[in-house]
């Protein structure tokens, strides 16, 4: 789950393109407006753990849930009919937990450049069947 795509950010940031994965795309509907007309935070949020658990969850194969979520800031807005893309780039893994840096990414009315909108570090602890903290494997050879 590494690595860099693309070119230059179009809001003359200079950051590259997103990093890590593709995890989920999604286009911004009315429904997830906050009063000013942009797309609630909390609904981006939402994007990004989904992502990201399923990320984790690939990675630790099975279960996992969210325990923290870091450094988060909001650099543009979400309007409606944006494309939003998120990417899940592994950070770290401890003995029962994956940390994922996400990033979410938009394509205006799904055409142009892509702008980065946010971005945070979601750590999961994987759980067994029980529902307690498991051992999360080392990555493969």
């Amino acid at each position: 789950m590494s690595g860099a795509a693309g070119g230059q950010a179009p809001d003359g940031a200079g950051e590259a393109g997103p990093r890590g994965e593709l995890a989920i795309r999604t286009l911004a509907m009315p429904a997830d407006t906050n009063p000013a007309g942009d797309i609630f935070g909390g609904w981006i949020m939402a994007q990004m753990d989904i992502a990201g658990g399923l990320s984790a969850s690939a990675r630790a194969a099975g279960r996992v849930v969210t325990v923290t979520a870091t450094d988060m800031t909001f650099l543009k807005p979400v309007k409606v009919g944006d494309v939003v893309c998120c990417y899940c780039d592994l950070k770290c893994i401890g003995r029962t937990s994956l940390t994922l840096h996400v990033e979410a990414w938009v394509l205006r009315h799904g055409q142009g450049e892509r702008i980065k909108v946010t971005s945070a570090d979601i750590t999961y602890v994987a759980l067994d069947e029980a529902g307690q903290p498991r051992p999360v494997d080392p990555p493969p050879g």
